[in-house]
């Protein structure tokens, strides 16, 4: 249910407000595998949920691309 939620919310969202938000996530990615590597991740379940919610913003682009041909 969280994720119909969140991919609703990508939907209604412009094409550049989406590759803003792929930038953030995957500049968090890094962030959070920095950390990871230098042991200081407590909740490493957080880097599934980001790698996740990269794929759901880059599916909703490519949807988005596709219907405006």
């Amino acid at each position: 249910m969280k994720t119909n939620k969140y991919v609703e919310g990508l939907r209604t969202k412009s094409a550049t407000d989406l590759n803003e938000e792929l930038v953030a996530a995957k500049k968090e990615l890094f962030n959070l595998r920095f950390q990871n590597a230098t042991n200081q991740l407590e909740n490493t379940s957080r880097i599934n949920e980001v790698r996740k919610n990269i794929a759901r913003i880059q599916t909703v682009i490519t949807e988005m691309k596709k219907a405006s041909k």
